[in-house]
């Protein structure tokens, strides 16, 4: 019996010392497995800090483009309206130039009711003017304002103020 007990107990020895080893082992690998753990922590909050940091940079970006885009169509719609201002501008002068380089007035038309220099039908808006040098009708773009003495068509006016084209 005592043999038999001895080998029971170097048996459970053996085992004892296998399931030691076991169990170290499995510390190892849970040590293992905890710093693997905490690593993913560390690289999981280190992708959401990222993750916000470029959702913020994006949403900053967003910000500024469209600020960006309302004063490139602040400035489009100010070229728009400075760009009309120009061809009324344009036109004005063009009505006031046209046929500058002609040598004489032009005599006043027969009927009425058209402007001697643009031949333009004298309407409730249109105002007719009488030249006080040659007579002739004129409408207000074709005649110049020249104070008390009243207003002149515009080859009489040039005719007597060479300088002042």
């Amino acid at each position: 019996v005592p043999q038999r007990l001895a080998a029971l107990a170097a048996e459970a020895q053996e085992e004892a010392r296998q399931s030691q080893q076991q169990l170290q082992a499995q510390r190892e690998e849970v040590a293992r497995l905890q710093e693997q753990l905490s690593r993913a922590r560390q690289d999981g909050e280190r992708w959401a800090a990222a993750l916000q940091r470029a959702q913020r940079e994006a949403l900053e970006r967003e910000a500024t483009r469209g600020a960006e885009q309302a004063r490139q169509q602040e400035l489009i719609r100010d070229m728009k309206g400075r760009l009309l201002e120009l061809l009324r501008e344009k036109d004005a002068l063009w009505q006031k130039t046209e046929g500058i380089d002609a040598p004489a007035p032009s005599p006043a038309p027969r009927e009425a009711g058209l402007c001697a220099r643009c031949h333009k039908d004298f309407r409730l808006l249109s105002r007719r003017y009488s030249c006080r040098l040659c007579q002739g009708k004129v409408c207000h773009a074709c005649s110049v304002d020249v104070g008390k003495q009243g207003r002149c068509c515009l080859l009489c006016y040039q005719q007597r103020h060479p300088a002042a084209t």
